[in-house]
């Protein structure tokens, strides 16, 4: 019997590969739960530094299960948690401390779009297209989508996508800052892994607060997150990373970072 979501690590990254191409990938209650497992696997798992997620086949992810979704319709406790705690796997994948890469191959639509946006850094093949479909089938975002890309990419721009289900082609959702790197298509999973593995020479704990930083930030105002960060600053700076990275500086070689 196929699983739905294939969990590994390749060196310092912890790899969660979607594995439904026969269903482009969709988003089932289960596919959530094993991500939401895999997340949390890695989290505690020194050895991790980041997390990418990407998919087999054509597709990335051309949204929810909409069979799973249809039978649930008449059941509001059913809806409700299926929304809610595909909500909060995204929500969780987001908060964790360990930077979170996304791959995308084909199509990228809806719920897949949801998924993307809940991660830190996007990489897109050539060839990937991006799209929020809801609309198109009378449905709306329940997973943050209208949230995250309202946040991400302005307001005009997230609601013209909401109301308009057009795609995106890979090089105009870079333009617009919905992909950070668009790359070959037969060189997408080796660079997007490659970038991981970088961040894995990092210090797990500065990487982990500067995300913090950045994403607790947009919550407040600019004289709040200029608080927030002098605190953080004041008590990362005395720390075994910075004393480490400071040595390496003057002695002209690479730091080694505790694990």
């Amino acid at each position: 019997m196929s699983v739905p979501v294939n969990i590994r690590t390749e060196g310092s990254t912890g790899i969660i590969e979607l594995s439904r191409p026969e269903k482009f990938n969709c988003l089932s209650l289960e596919v959530h739960e094993l991500i939401d497992i895999a997340r949390a696997k890695f989290e505690a798992d020194r050895s991790v530094r980041a997390i990418l997620i990407c998919a087999q086949g054509k597709h990335f992810c051309t949204g929810a299960d909409l069979v799973e979704v249809k039978g649930k319709m008449d059941d509001p406790v059913a809806l409700d948690h299926f929304i809610g705690f595909g909500m909060g796997v995204l929500r969780r994948l987001e908060q964790s401390p360990l930077p979170v890469v996304v791959a995308v191959q084909g199509l990228c639509l809806a719920g897949g779009i949801e998924l993307m946006l809940s991660c830190d850094v996007c990489f897109a093949a050539e060839t990937a297209q991006f799209g929020d479909q809801h609309a198109q089938f009378g449905l709306i975002p329940g997973w943050g989508g209208s949230q995250r890309l309202v946040r991400l990419i302005g307001l005009r721009r997230a609601l013209d996508l909401m109301f308009s289900a057009r795609w995106l082609k890979a090089e105009e959702a870079k333009g617009g800052g919905l992909v950070n790197y668009v790359v070959a298509d037969d060189e997408l999973r080796s660079a997007a892994l490659a970038y991981c593995q970088k961040i894995g020479t990092r210090a797990r704990q500065g990487i982990a607060e500067m995300k913090r930083l950045g994403r607790d930030g947009l919550e407040l105002t600019l004289d709040q997150g200029m608080r927030l960060e002098r605190d953080a600053a004041l008590r990362h700076l005395p720390g075994a990373d910075v004393a480490e990275g400071l040595s390496a500086f003057a002695n002209r070689r690479e730091p080694r970072f505790e694990q």
